[in-house]
């Protein structure tokens, strides 16, 4: 009869991190791993996970990030960019000045019918992401709402 674990026992994790709240999956998990010192995180999709690595690795602030020396615990804000074995942490606007990567904005409109109250759409919306904020909307009369100001449901 063969053995059925999900991970090779030499596989050495400090984190594992499982999404969509996996319950079975994870308490599996966690019997499998229980005499190590791995911590296994269930998060909803679009949820902030932070995680602490032991390991060194040097990066390198670059452009406007480093005009500011950070105080000790202070957090940085920037891209990681990875190039060959070295890191280096840059704000978004410098990306294109100090890499050959570009970023760009993309729009689209999708229209879905949807028969259920509006109120109901955005509960269940705030069950799933961190941040569903109301706006104002004069030609839908104050029914509309963003998701991680990067996503705007309007009720028309």
């Amino acid at each position: 009869m063969m053995n059925k674990t999900f991970f090779a026992p030499w596989i050495k994790l400090s984190y594992l991190h499982l999404w969509n709240e996996i319950g079975r999956l994870k308490q599996k998990l966690i019997t499998q791993f229980a005499d190590r010192n791995t911590k296994i995180i269930s998060t909803k999709n679009c949820q902030s996970v932070e995680m602490y690595f032991n390991s060194e690795k040097m990066e390198k602030t670059i452009g406007r990030v480093a005009e500011k020396t950070p105080e000790v615990g202070e957090t940085v804000n920037g891209l990681l960019v990875k190039k060959a074995f070295t890191y280096q942490i840059m704000a978004l606007d410098d990306l294109h000045v100090f890499s050959q990567l570009s970023t760009t904005n993309i729009s689209q409109r999708i229209t879905i019918a949807y028969t259920g109250a509006f109120g109901v759409l955005k509960h269940r919306l705030k069950q799933i992401f961190e941040s569903v904020e109301s706006l104002p909307d004069e030609e839908s009369e104050g029914r509309a709402f963003g998701v991680h100001e990067r996503l705007t449901v309007k009720y028309e």
